[in-house]
């Protein structure tokens, strides 16, 4: 009878004390969705709740049905998953205050825990530094921040570019224009022959970025005296006064050497590459031989002074004839045609050889020139460009060369406060580069035909050229590069021109 009882108050749920607080305990404990079921949670309590549910839901994830592509959701961002995690049976009613409630209890963008005051002390850059001291504009900016230097640097970049490029200007669209800029730079990859497209140059701003020195896998310890560009190849030619004579391979990027040779008590003075690009002549001042390097065979040929009397023809290279000038000459150069040969001579005058026949077939007055230095022949053949010991360089048609004794330039360039000692055209006819070895970064480079420089080259206060000894533009003007006394063959892309 007593057992009977007992099973009937376990069963009424009334007679066992404390039956009723351990199935409320075990309710609660099955979780929220058996607690809720069939029944409103109060105002306070399903507040806590919802909060709770989304600290859950953004830390452990939305729970055993929540996919991938939820979980993806939720990386990328709370507002676009919130909805979603706070949605269904779990929160009846509205659902957004209880959201807005969670974010704010629980906010997303973390602050950090404390920030070192160190951090806030702006860092000073010692501009004394010789690489940055020629960006110091008075001695009081001894040392710079980070940001100053930064706008520093940025205010030389655009006056060397003259403004911001497009391609620097924040929230700009790119345009075709910029897509072919992109596909001209590729030609800093590559090698080989392309086809030209450019139009003709404008004035005022060339276009222009450095690249690896051209002879960066072989550096000179002696001055450059030459760099010259194949006639066909992408390949350039250094030599100077550490006597030897290098070939390098031109991209731009990497400029692999060829080949280097070294000619044993043989200051290079000057050195040529051949009219058919298949040798290279290297000249001495203190040395009555030269040296013809032939490419294709490897081989070095010395070749020593032919005598006054000599009659009989035994090899290749060898006197045929002489021309004599008055004064000193001081440079030569052939036509396009190789059909004349211009030479300037120390006393200010010009003479004008005819090949065949040996014969001077005109002579003319550089104007205002005490002292020839350099000449330079247009390779269309439209102008003669002669540099004198003052600085200046008289550009002449060749027409008025060959007919005239005094010959009105068409332009003095005087930019140059120096000895003129070098000048070079491109193969366009569009630039003139005109250079001093007496004075660093004394180098032009001079729009044709309206005669005005360019203002962005070289860059303002910053030097980097030094002492000019050789110039030279690549076949199709693509590239060009500069010979300075630090034994450097400095390489310069012109974006203008697309091939090389």
């Amino acid at each position: 009878m007593e057992k009977e009882m007992v099973a009937a108050a376990a069963a009424s749920g009334g007679s066992r004390p404390g039956g009723k607080r351990r199935r409320r305990h075990k309710q609660r404990r099955a979780g929220g969705a058996e607690a809720t079921k069939g029944a409103r949670l109060p105002g306070a309590l399903g507040e806590r709740a919802a909060v709770e549910r989304c600290l859950e839901a953004l830390v452990f994830g939305g729970g055993q049905d929540a996919g991938e592509a939820e979980l993806v959701q939720r990386l990328r961002g709370p507002n676009r998953q919130l909805d979603g995690v706070l949605s269904g049976n779990l929160l009846k009613g509205d659902s957004s205050d209880s959201e807005d409630e969670a974010q704010e209890n629980f906010p997303l963008s973390k602050k950090p825990a404390w920030v070192d005051d160190e951090d806030e002390i702006k860092e000073k850059i010692d501009m004394t530094h010789r690489y940055r001291k020629d960006m110091m504009k008075s001695d009081a900016e001894k040392s710079l921040t980070k940001e100053k230097l930064q706008r520093r640097l940025q205010e030389q970049f655009q006056r060397a570019m003259g403004g911001v490029p497009s391609w620097a200007e924040r929230g700009k669209k790119k345009t075709k224009k910029d897509d072919s800029e992109d596909e001209e730079d590729d030609l800093l990859q590559k090698t080989g022959n392309f086809v030209s497209i450019s139009e003709s140059l404008p004035k005022g701003i060339l276009q222009m970025k450095n690249c690896l020195n051209a002879n960066n896998e072989r550096p000179s310890y002696a001055k450059l005296t030459t760099v010259q560009f194949h006639p066909s190849a992408q390949v350039i030619l250094t030599a100077g006064l550490d006597q030897s004579v290098s070939l390098f391979q031109v991209d731009g990027k990497i400029n692999s050497k060829i080949q280097s040779i070294h000619l044993e008590s043989f200051p290079v003075h000057k050195a040529r590459f051949s009219a058919d690009g298949e040798r290279v002549i290297a000249t001495s001042i203190r040395n009555k031989m030269f040296y013809v390097y032939d490419m294709m065979g490897g081989n070095i040929i010395p070749v020593n002074q032919i005598r006054a009397n000599q009659k009989e023809m035994k090899a290749t290279m060898e006197l045929i004839g002489s021309m004599k000038i008055n004064g000193k000459a001081v440079a030569s150069n052939f036509t396009p045609d190789s059909s004349k040969i211009y030479t300037n001579s120390d006393e200010g005058e010009v003479f004008i050889w005819d090949v065949k026949s040996r014969r001077c077939i005109n002579k003319f007055t550089d104007e205002g020139c005490l002292h020839g230095r350099c000449l330079a022949l247009s390779k269309n053949g439209q102008y003669v460009a002669c540099g004198s010991s003052s600085g200046v360089v008289n550009v002449y048609t060749s027409d008025t060369c060959l007919q005239e004794a005094n010959p009105k330039p068409v332009k003095a360039i005087m930019n140059l406060v120096t000895a003129a000692t070098s000048l070079v055209f491109n193969s366009t006819t569009e630039i003139l580069a005109v250079a001093s070895n007496k004075a660093d970064d004394a180098v032009k480079l001079v729009h044709i035909p309206s005669f005005t420089v360019f203002s962005n080259f070289p860059v303002f206060r910053r030097k980097a050229i030094y002492l000019t000894q050789s110039m030279d533009f690549s076949p199709r003007s693509g590239f060009f590069s500069i010979g300075n006394n630090k034994g450097k063959a400095l390489l310069y892309r012109v974006n203008h021109y697309s091939d090389f």
